[in-house]
């Protein structure tokens, strides 16, 4: 019940005008500035930043300073995890113990359970998945991806190349313990999109990105 009851505490307090949309904007980044959100958002400077004070003094928000080549370091504002229960994980104790129950009557049974759980969840996305180019394929998997938990953006580069932001995995725990889903989630990722697929993670300050990079055949 207590975490129940902060849950809807949570969702109460953030429910004010404009602060679901700036903590919006900051999960989907690796931290963001008043200035920077303050463009987004086509609000004043000062507007932005009464906000994220007022979110930072509730513990919702802080700020850590990202080096700049010349000049003073950049202030930038991150979620902290205080809000974790808005961003669920399935990867959690249970499913790790279930896990390990099976590698003990089977060694390879948690990667087998693994691989059947990615070609279940390739067959049932790729019904979802409309489009006849790699970049309507993508932008359509972010979709379904995002309604997932996995804050996921399409970005197109100025040469013309695709790639697929996200910044929350609710399976970290269970990639945490069984690096190979790496290679299962990219080999998902080609067969829906029919291109090849780099995945790299960049962690700054605690904040992660997890990019693929699309390389159409």
């Amino acid at each position: 019940m207590l975490i129940v009851n902060q849950y809807f505490k949570i969702l109460r307090n953030i429910s004010k005008p404009h602060w679901f949309d700036i903590l919006e904007l900051i999960k989907c980044s690796q931290g963001m500035s008043v200035g920077e959100l303050s463009e987004h958002l086509g609000m004043s400077y000062m507007g932005v930043k009464k906000h994220c004070l007022a979110m930072q003094k509730l513990g919702y928000l802080d700020t850590w300073r990202k080096p700049k080549e010349v000049g003073r370091p950049e202030k930038l504002y991150r979620i902290t995890e205080k809000l974790a229960l808005l961003f669920p994980s399935i990867g959690d104790e249970v499913s790790l113990s279930i896990l390990e129950a099976a590698s003990q009557l089977e060694p390879n049974a948690a990667e087998k359970l693994l691989l059947h759980f990615f070609r279940a969840e390739t067959d049932k996305l790729a019904v979802l998945l409309e489009g006849a180019t790699v970049k309507e394929r993508a932008i359509a998997l972010a979709s379904e991806r995002a309604k997932r938990g996995y804050f996921s953006r399409v970005i197109e580069e100025e040469d013309g190349m695709l790639r697929i932001d996200e910044f929350h995995n609710p399976l970290q725990a269970l990639f945490d313990k069984y690096p190979t889903l790496e290679r299962m989630e990219v080999q998902m990722f080609e067969r829906l999109l029919g291109a090849g697929v780099g995945r790299k993670v960049t962690k700054v300050s605690g904040l992660s990105r997890y990019r693929f990079d699309l390389f159409p055949r």
